[in-house]
């Protein structure tokens, strides 16, 4: 077992070492949702609400595992594993951090949690953005368009653009924390902007590529 897969384990039994100590001192009911204003408009049974995160945290390591070994291209992601292998603690650090804040709540703390999570999204989408730019042509990490899996040379465009426009939004995702009333547009309507723009991008790049190859 790799350091990185150890790390991963930790931070997973961590999670569960959480919702088993603190199982008694739940209410019955914890909040599990928050909406756009950051008020809490759902609520689950202490059970589920305690072990949903630990158990999702689990079986996303179980499938960050399996993905380079099922990816028919995946002797290009050993040539990025590095950085994914980061990618995945990073991850599993934000299901924790997200976890940890939903406890908080449910113990009494009172706070915006939109704001609250829009720094750790900041992260997220920082390093996404430093992955994006490192990633080789795969079917599974990074931007998977029709035309980036159909051209290395669109994949290596579209993937150095994501990763500036992944970095910006990072940029917007953290200054949302300051300004609470706008943290949903800061943090989510780039990081959609990006996304839209980017498969925009490599149909442009994949159509100016086949106008050079018939000419």
């Amino acid at each position: 077992m790799s350091r990185i897969e150890k790390a991963v384990l930790f931070l997973v039994a961590v999670s569960f070492g959480i919702a088993i100590y603190l199982y008694p001192r739940m209410p019955e009911m914890m909040a599990s949702h928050w909406n756009a204003a950051g008020e809490v408009d759902g609520y689950m049974p202490k059970a589920a609400a305690l072990f949903l995160m630990p158990a999702m945290s689990l079986v996303f390591f179980f499938l960050f595992l399996l993905i380079p070994n099922i990816d028919p291209l995946k002797a290009n992601v050993e040539k990025f594993r590095r950085y994914f292998d980061i990618f995945i603690i990073l991850f599993e650090m934000f299901l924790l951090y997200v976890y940890s804040l939903t406890v908080a709540w449910s113990l009494g703390q009172r706070f915006d949690m939109t704001a609250a999570t829009a720094p750790a999204l900041a992260i997220l989408f920082y390093y996404t953005g430093i992955l994006i730019g490192k990633a080789e042509r795969n079917f599974f990490i990074g931007i998977r368009t029709p035309w980036t899996l159909s051209s290395d040379k669109v994949w290596e465009k579209t993937h150095a653009l994501g990763g500036k426009l992944f970095k910006a939004a990072a940029v917007l995702a953290f200054f949302a924390a300051f300004v609470p009333d706008h943290t949903v547009y800061l943090v989510f309507i780039p990081i959609l902007g990006a996304s839209l723009c980017l498969m925009i991008y490599s149909y442009l790049e994949f159509r100016k590529e086949n106008k050079k190859i018939e000419g």
